[in-house]
């Protein structure tokens, strides 16, 4: 059974630039939420403090948790996750607690003597808030350090440029060392250098490298934008779904690129928008199989698997949807535009497009030609009707010459030099005749 045929011809690249406009109004939509929210919410991994899952047996709400626990966690904020029938409950507080095992069973404690018995304390963690800015600094060079060493592996994979390749890790980690030493913030720093890759692959010409790396910002602005928007907790569960997701946009990403190179060495003579075309086309069979396998594998994950996994599984159901978008939509028309681009800068490029207009132009004149001769249509020169001489008797040939005018023949040779091979020779004046040559003639006659 075969869901999508084999031969089937979808003209993705002819939607890219409405694909661009849509991704750049979700993106541009998470960019304002953020903004407007001061930021993620950042999970006690990131923020640092104190969080504690309780399960109580029967309904309650947050302010009676409150209540219950107040003079043992201070400016408490209470959520409730998962189902109603749950009856499950985050509480984070900003404060921390020295020892975790007397602060669980003070909390259960305290449950059990407002609630009564069969409360259960599910989890405590607690993270310092020097340790909490460590590990977000950490999470963002990690990222960052993967996109660089993702480029250098394109660069090697798809383009013989590896000394590109090499020259921008060289430069990128000179960069990083140096303001490493300036004590900025890590945000502002691994942006600066993100945005700083990007123009390298550019001036460096690696296509490949800088469609993927946008490809891969892509997905994650989405990704953050949604959690923005639904004012989701951001913890490192879901940073390691960001890492996953990025790896598996890549995958699908490389099949592409992998399909245009074969097309590119098989074809010379096809556009290279019909050349990208044609390899989504020609992938698009695995792209979605492989997409919906993983998207409700997740999807079972994110209904079924607790509370715990929660938030990680809702990350990766919005980065297989995005990752697969941004493969057919962003990556490979990225391409398409970076050679646009390129044409539209270089005048020997323009100059070069024009000579191979012409040539197609002079091929096309001689193939109509060739094709002329072989049906015995050519055309024949035009003769000037001054050149067109009524055919005449042998005797009265050399009469006739004489008193052809000079200044018509000239007129004909003239008109017919550019159509016949030789070319036109004036007649030779006629010599007087003697009266004894002309008496004999007459007298023969």
């Amino acid at each position: 059974m075969q869901l999508i045929k084999p031969d089937i011809n979808v003209n993705f690249v002819g939607w890219r630039n409405k694909a661009f406009l849509l991704s750049g109004t979700i993106i541009l939509v998470g960019l304002i939420t953020l903004f407007a929210r001061g930021g993620l919410r950042m999970g006690v991994d990131f923020a640092g403090g104190m969080l504690v899952q309780v399960k109580f047996d029967k309904p309650t709400d947050s302010a009676h948790i409150r209540q219950a626990l107040h003079g043992i966690v201070a400016n408490a904020f209470v959520q409730q996750i998962g189902s109603e029938k749950d009856h499950e409950y985050l509480i984070r507080t900003d404060t921390v607690h020295e020892e975790l095992k007397s602060l669980s069973v003070e909390i259960a404690n305290a449950l059990t003597k407002a609630y009564g018995p069969g409360q259960q304390v599910l989890r405590v963690e607690m993270v310092g808030p020097k340790v909490g800015h460590d590990l977000r600094q950490k999470a963002l060079q990690a990222i960052f350090y993967a996109f660089l060493f993702i480029a250098l592996y394109i660069s090697w994979r798809f383009e013989p440029k590896v000394s590109s390749g090499l020259t921008m890790l060289a430069i990128v980690g000179i960069g990083i060392y140096a303001l490493n030493g300036l004590d900025l913030n890590a945000e502002y720093m691994i942006g600066g250098a993100l945005i700083v890759t990007l123009a390298l692959c550019w001036f460096l010409r690696l296509p490949y490298a800088l469609g993927a790396l946008l490809s891969l910002v892509h997905d994650i602005l989405i990704t953050v934008g949604i959690f923005a928007l639904f004012n989701k907790e951001f913890t490192l569960e879901v940073f390691a779904a960001l890492l996953t997701l990025s790896g598996y946009s890549l995958n699908d990403t490389i099949i592409v690129y992998d399909r245009i190179r074969e097309n590119r060495n098989k074809d010379k003579k096809q556009s290279f928008g019909e050349m990208i075309n044609a390899a989504i086309n020609q992938t698009l069979s695995r792209t979605v199989l492989t997409s919906a396998t993983v998207f409700f594998v997740i999807l079972m994950l994110f209904l079924l698997g607790g509370t715990v996994i929660h938030d990680f599984c809702f990350a990766m159901l919005i980065g297989v949807i995005t990752g697969s978008y941004s493969s057919v939509f962003v990556a490979s028309p990225i391409l398409i535009a970076y050679e646009d681009l390129r044409k539209k800068k270089s005048p020997g490029a323009k100059r070069a497009e024009i000579a191979s207009g012409g040539a197609r132009n002079a091929g096309a004149g001689r193939e109509v030609k060739i094709i002329k001769e072989r049906e015995g249509k050519q055309v024949q020169p035009a003769v000037a009707p001054e050149a067109q001489i009524p055919a005449e008797p042998a005797n009265g040939a050399a009469d006739r010459a004489e008193t052809i005018d000079a200044p018509a023949v000239n007129g004909a040779a003239e008109e017919r030099k550019p159509e016949a091979k030789p070319p036109a020779r004036k007649p030779k004046k006629q010599k007087k005749q003697s009266p004894r040559l002309a008496g004999a003639r007459k007298s023969g006659a």
